[in-house]
């Protein structure tokens, strides 16, 4: 890793820092980039003008007991790396090959999305309990990177 990669990772786990889910849930972020270049960012947590978990006073994954990397779709809050690709989709910014910084291994839906979007690598740092994602990526052109900070 470079210290393009350390930089790009550690805004990534800057971004985790602004989700909306309570705080022993994951707080993931995600940053989008070309030729070094920021093109967007996005941390899991509601949909706009929806109340966040925060603020209903309730994670409705915990309360249904629902285990971690099982049905994503249950949960209020958007995944970083969706939030990055639908917030260049709405601001009409191409992703086709670039490379995507996420604090933690995407989740199946979000790799199919990764997939889809043309994003040609993905550099994560912590696990995630998913192993159909991995098969997705592993079977898809997307490079799957674990990140490993150099000691200095």
């Amino acid at each position: 890793m470079d210290k393009w990669d350390k930089r790009f990772m550690e805004l990534a786990e800057t971004v985790a820092g602004w989700s909306s889910c309570f705080q022993e849930n994951r707080h993931v972020g995600a940053v989008i980039v070309r030729d070094k270049r920021i093109l967007t960012t996005g941390y899991n947590g509601a949909p706009s003008g929806i109340e966040s978990c925060v603020e209903r006073g309730v994670c409705l994954r915990r309360l249904k007991n629902i285990p971690s990397g099982t049905m994503q779709e249950v949960c209020y809050a958007v995944h970083a790396e969706q939030n990055a690709i639908i917030q260049a989709a709405k601001l009409g910014i191409s992703v086709e090959g670039a490379t995507m910084y996420v604090t933690h291994q995407p989740c199946v839906i979000c790799t199919r999305m990764i997939i889809n979007s043309g994003i040609k690598k993905v550099v994560f740092k912590n696990g995630y309990p998913d192993a159909f994602a991995l098969e997705l990526f592993n079977k898809s052109s997307v490079e799957l990177v674990r990140y490993k900070e150099e000691n200095n």
